[in-house]
């Protein structure tokens, strides 16, 4: 973007929507980019320029760089090769001594901010603090989608319009002064004419708007994403980012004005002897850069690289057992990686697969109570079939007492809160030594009723709703099926069972709880998706449909849906009772070594948990993990994504015997049944954008936790049901808060796929969104040949083989020592 002395305010607008947050409001929290404004740039000169320009850490300090070398977290070797790379054999002791030893000063300010500090410098006023407490009141008022005591008089109309209803009607005003009042209500307030007021000089108006904008970036984001998915709220607001900068503007004014007198103070150019630097003039580049630079890949090179080593260890595998105990399917979810491994383990004649949770069903859902469509697929794809949920056993919903609007009213509130106050206040008092599962729980379990039915077959062109299709038709079940099964390369010895397991999580007093649930089904637990999916290829007719496709299912074979909680490793199974005697018999064995795997697993994650000794036995572990989970007083119900680093498309047998401590999101494809690579540029589309942003957030939110995460969670008020804020009058907090990335590496995401280079580069290439991920790498990427082992790195547009440092991973028979004993991150292992 380059600096134009004519201001064009569609253009700005459209820019500066692209620069702000992109967080949804919490229902939708999806992960994404932080920095995905830069994304066209290399990733060096992106973060260079964020830095510059908002003031973004956008990686670890010098200091952190230089104790993980001292920590052999940046191993020696690595930090040599990555040197030769850049500068050549020659260089590398040079480069050493200025990464490891030589001292640099950086005290530069951002670009950001620059213009409007003048009010401070120049009229010694600081505006911000007149202006935004009220702002965000009134935009929260707004906003507000239930949580507020009194509705916002005027919700139908934009919010200028209804703004000026009330300013015109009511004995009060937004103004102190009659100025602003005055062109708030007569004229059309143009944007131009305001900063004209304020600025003076039009060359400035530009920056200025981004300075306004970015010292409250969190309600500019969530303003800006409600103006373009305004389906976004259930409550449905007509407010835009331009609405958001009149009202603003006018209140500057409006301030200046009651401060100094309409007549006491001119335009901020008037005041300024030089202009500062344009916002967006180019960044240079730095030694200091340069440095931080190479430790950066030096430090994500050293983990790489013993991952690379590790799948390409020679592995001596047990032959595969013609008969399969059970088929399973879960979502690719990093979290997922470490029960398949535990599934495994226990029951070596199982298979397990990796897919996006939704499991290729778009659709909306209406649970029976429900008023409103949830969308329970990817947040880009727009569904047009509505799943519907009917027959349920619950008669209402189970709510606590105490939760009640008449509680809003002064004598109905003076009443309950001194009978079911004091009954609420025991309870509280209770669930600090005996915390358990209440009506306000977020559960995954509770997303659809066991025992109810769904609409999942379309039974006619007018089964509709709403411009919405109720079910899908026979061919589009068909089409469907085929594609999953194909794209996980299950085509063939179908086990007699197959479960596919939705995620979700269980958590209490958590705003950020969509968070933890599944992110290709749009924050919701899969539940409703793997239902599903088991419905539609358990039909008969869909069945013959794909047989005529190549895919045949035996009709001995059954599929069950099923639910992951990934808080409180639990996990529950629908439609049992449509199993056979013989299924039914073997499902209750199996259900055995899923509680099993539970156990294991709890026990696994329990190693990053402070309060939980994880020496003790699986089980123990198992019921401190639930406990744990539903406390009123635990910030960290769970990590989530937290040390994600990986993402494996292939084979179950590249990653089966390695152990990447539920570090990778694992998505299974068969690279034989792919011969052009069209399934691989379906897996390949979503990588980007659900895993990488899933790596990328984490990766700022941990740099930046101020900036471009939401900081610690404990002092955050959720604002009107949509945003979180420290306080009252505080800004929104995109990102993640730190309970959710303490224990995070920020390393990018290194995608492995196993397949032949040349194909693959074909793949990456057929779409431009794809290939911007990795040309500007934003994530590496590596190609596992599927019949030499051999690796090879994509970097600056092709495939080079790659050799690993390191000689040999370890090889151990079961890491539950390892488990027991470190909190951080482990090695990778062989566990052949």
């Amino acid at each position: 973007m380059h600096q134009n002395p004519l201001f064009d305010e569609h253009e700005v607008l459209h820019d500066l929507k692209h620069y702000l947050p992109a967080q949804a409001p919490l229902k939708d929290f999806i992960h994404h980019n932080t920095l995905h404004a830069f994304q066209k740039l290399k990733f060096e000169k992106a973060i260079r320029s964020a830095t510059e320009i908002f003031g973004y850490k956008v990686g670890l300090t010098l200091d952190e760089y230089r104790a993980a070398y001292a920590s052999e977290r940046i191993r020696e070797d690595v930090l040599e090769m990555i040197i030769t790379q850049r500068h050549g054999v020659s260089a590398v002791a040079a480069w050493k001594e200025k990464a490891l030893i030589k001292a640099y000063e950086n005290n530069t300010s951002p670009r950001i901010g620059q213009l409007r500090a003048n009010w401070k410098r120049e009229y010694r006023m600081d505006l911000d603090s007149l202006v935004q407490p009220v702002l965000f009141r009134t935009l929260c008022s707004y906003l507000d989608q239930g949580i507020s005591i009194w509705d916002f008089p005027i919700s139908h109309k934009t919010f200028l319009s209804a703004l000026r209803e009330m300013e015109r009607n009511s004995l009060a005003s937004f103004f102190h002064r009659s100025r602003a009042r005055e062109v708030f209500l007569k004229t059309s307030c143009e944007i131009a004419d305001l900063l004209k007021v304020l600025v003076g000089d039009e060359s400035l108006y530009t920056q200025y708007l981004y300075d306004q904008q970015f010292g409250h970036q969190g309600w500019s984001g969530m303003v800006s994403q409600i103006e373009d998915q305004p389906q976004t709220l259930l409550d449905h607001r007509q407010i835009s980012l331009h609405d958001l900068i009149v009202l603003e503007l006018l209140m500057e004014i409006d301030a200046l004005d009651t401060h100094f007198g309409v007549a006491n103070w001119t335009p901020l150019a008037t005041k300024i002897k030089s202009p500062p630097i344009g916002l967006f003039a180019p960044v240079p580049n730095t030694e200091y850069n340069e440095v931080l630079n190479i430790l950066q890949e030096a430090y994500e090179w050293s983990y790489y690289d013993e991952v690379l080593e590790g799948i390409q260890f020679p592995k001596h595998p047990k032959p595969a057992s013609d008969h399969k105990s059970f088929q399973a399917m879960f979502c690719i979810d990093d979290r997922e990686c470490s029960l398949r491994r535990y599934l495994e383990k226990f029951d070596p004649a199982c298979e397990t697969f990796g897919t996006p949770g939704f499991f290729g069903v778009e659709f909306y859902y209406q649970p029976e109570d429900g008023k409103f469509y949830t969308k329970l697929c990817p947040a880009p794809v727009t569904p047009k079939y509505l799943i519907k949920e009917v027959g349920s056993k619950k008669s209402k919903r189970e709510k606590d007492v105490h939760f009640s609007k008449h509680s809003h009213n002064f004598y109905s509130g003076w009443l309950i809160s001194q009978t079911l106050g004091f009954w609420s206040a025991l309870r509280l008092f209770i669930n600090i030594f005996r915390p358990s599962m209440s009506p306000a729980t977020a559960s995954s379990f509770k997303h659809m009723d066991k025992m109810s039915r769904l609409t999942i077959e379309n039974k006619g062109l007018d089964h509709r709703e709403n411009d919405l299709q109720i079910g899908f038709t026979i061919e589009e079940m068909t089409n469907r099926l085929e594609g999953l099964l194909k794209s996980i390369g299950l085509v063939k010895d179908f086990a007699p069972l197959v479960y596919v397991v939705g995620h979700g999580s269980s958590s209490i007093n958590n705003p950020h709880y969509a968070a933890y649930d599944c992110g290709a089904c749009s924050g919701r637990a899969g539940s409703v998706n793997a239902r599903v999916i088991c419905a539609m290829a358990n039909h008969p007719e869909v069945r013959k449909a794909l047989a005529g496709r190549g895919i045949a299912i035996p009709e001995t074979t059954q599929f069950v849906g099923g639910i992951h909680d990934t808080t409180r490793d639990e996990i529950m199974f629908f439609d049992e009772e449509s199993l056979s005697r013989m299924n039914a018999e073997e499902h209750s064995k199996h259900e055995v070594v899923f509680a099993n795997a539970l156990d294991y697993n709890a026990k696994e994650r329990s190693r990053r948990f402070e309060s939980i000794p994880t020496t003790q036995s699986p089980m123990k572990i198992h019921e401190r993990v639930r406990i744990r989970s539903v406390s009123l007083f635990e910030p960290r119900p769970e990590l989530n994504h937290a040390t994600n680093a990986l993402c494996v498309i292939g084979r179950r047998s590249l990653t089966k015997d390695v152990f990447l401590d539920r570090r990778s999101f694992l998505n299974s494809y068969d690279y034989q049944i792919d011969p052009q690579g069209d399934i691989l540029h379906n897996v390949m589309k979503p990588v980007g954008p659900v895993c990488g942003g899933i790596n990328l957030e984490y990766f700022f939110s941990r740099t930046d936790n101020q900036k471009m995460g939401a900081g610690t969670k404990l002092p955050h008020n959720v604002m009107g049901l949509f945003g979180v804020a420290n306080g009252i009058d505080g800004d929104l907090r995109p990102g993640l808060p730190s309970q959710m990335i303490e224990v995070h590496d920020p390393i990018r995401l290194m995608v492995i796929v196993e397949q032949f280079p040349e194909l693959l580069l074909d793949v990456i290439q057929r779409s431009p969104e794809v290939y911007e991920w990795f040309i500007n790498a934003w994530v590496y990427l590596a190609a596992v040949n599927p019949e030499t082992r051999e690796i090879a790195v994509f970097k600056e547009g092709k495939f080079a083989v790659y050799k690993p440092l390191l000689s040999k991973v370890d090889v151990v028979p079961d890491v539950t020592t390892m488990i027991e004993t470190h909190h951080d991150n482990l090695p990778v292992y062989s566990l052949t």
